[in-house]
């Protein structure tokens, strides 16, 4: 729209300015003609023969020096079209060679400006989002391959006692085991990260849609980490509305769900609950997870949905994700036309996930 006025803005200008400098041939021509009439003249004056041949072919004339009028305005305007285009061409050419210095154009082309700089804003800050998140992402592969490195030695080594030490008690060879399985688990649970990775990055998501009883769906996912609660020292409290049906892809949904809990359980405090809520009201269902733990700040709530962030930097083995769950979740929970949100308030955490029902 911008561009389209400013392209009418010069085609008036030079259509008046056109107009103007013929009507001030016109008006020149008319002042001497008028002048020349206060003279009178002879035959035998020198100029008659001038003015009398001019008088003759006026209209001649009058078109010659209104094509002129008109050819010299028009190489004027084509010329400063032409360094137009130019200045645009320039600074189109800044946008990927100097990004991050602001364009600047004529005052004509200042609706051009404003757009090239915007563009350019917004490049730089796609920019810096894709150096920070490969970064991430290169930290994260770098923090992974170290965390393989160490339940891969735990593995290797407690399994090289139970064999180099038959007489071992069986007490200690089951304490042994038990060590060498946790490791293996956190090994498996490292290597589907590698693989969260590839999926998230190299393919897009795709739904398989069919009615689902949520209300089923949300207790079945609650009981299965029954056992996880337990071993982390937690509860559920669950306020589950019955027979509240979704058009959803159940093998989707639930892995958001999944995301969910697993995050409140890493960062719940011992002895505490987790909720769990499903209500509907009018025609929107809402499913909130909300837990006790540290609060998280503002500016880190602001991020837990993005690629690779984690809340924790330590990397500690209780909670080392690869900081792509939330960010799934709220993909998934997007492409089903719904909205996830977040807050953290006085030593609690919840998550929202919001889905408009037309069952």
């Amino acid at each position: 729209m911008k561009n389209n006025s400013l392209t009418k803005k010069l085609i008036k200008r030079y259509m008046l300015t056109v107009i103007g400098f013929i009507a001030l041939v016109f008006i020149i021509f008319i002042i001497g003609a008028a002048v020349c009439s206060l003279k009178i003249w002879y035959p035998d004056d020198p100029d008659y023969i001038i003015l009398k041949s001019i008088k003759t072919h006026k209209w001649l004339i009058g078109g010659f020096l209104c094509f002129i009028t008109w050819f010299i305005v028009t190489i004027s305007f084509l010329v400063k079209w032409t360094r137009y285009i130019n200045e645009i061409l320039n600074a189109s050419k800044k946008l990927t060679t100097q990004a991050e210095q602001p364009i600047v154009l004529s005052e004509d082309l200042k609706s051009i400006q404003d757009e090239l700089n915007a563009v350019r804003e917004n490049a730089v800050h796609n920019s810096m989002l894709a150096k920070e998140a490969e970064q991430r992402k290169n930290d994260l592969i770098v923090y992974l391959a170290h965390d393989l490195k160490t339940p891969l030695t735990s593995v290797i080594g407690y399994l090289t006692l139970l064999e180099d030490e038959p007489d071992i008690p069986q007490k200690t060879r089951e304490k042994y085991t038990s060590i060498a399985l946790n490791k293996a688990e956190r090994l498996e649970d490292l290597i589907n990260e590698f693989f969260d990775i590839t999926r998230f990055n190299l393919t897009n998501i795709e739904l398989d849609i069919e009615k689902v009883n949520l209300s089923r769906m949300l207790e079945q996912i609650c009981s299965e980490f029954l056992p996880i609660l337990s071993e982390h020292k937690l509860s559920w409290n669950l306020d589950i509305a019955p027979d509240i049906n979704l058009m959803c892809d159940p093998d989707k949904l639930s892995r958001v769900f999944d995301n969910l809990i697993r995050n409140a359980v890493n960062y719940s405090y011992p002895d505490t609950e987790i909720t769990c809520v499903l209500t509907k009201q009018d025609k929107d269902i809402h499913i909130l997870f909300k837990n006790h733990g540290k609060t998280i700040s503002p500016e880190k709530l602001s991020r837990v949905f993005e690629q690779f962030f984690r809340l924790d930097s330590s990397r500690a083995s209780s909670t080392g994700g690869a900081g792509l769950g939330l960010a799934i979740a709220k993909e998934i929970v997007e492409l089903h036309g719904g909205q996830i949100n977040a807050a953290s308030e006085n030593e609690s955490i919840s998550f929202e996930v919001v889905f408009r029902n037309d069952l």
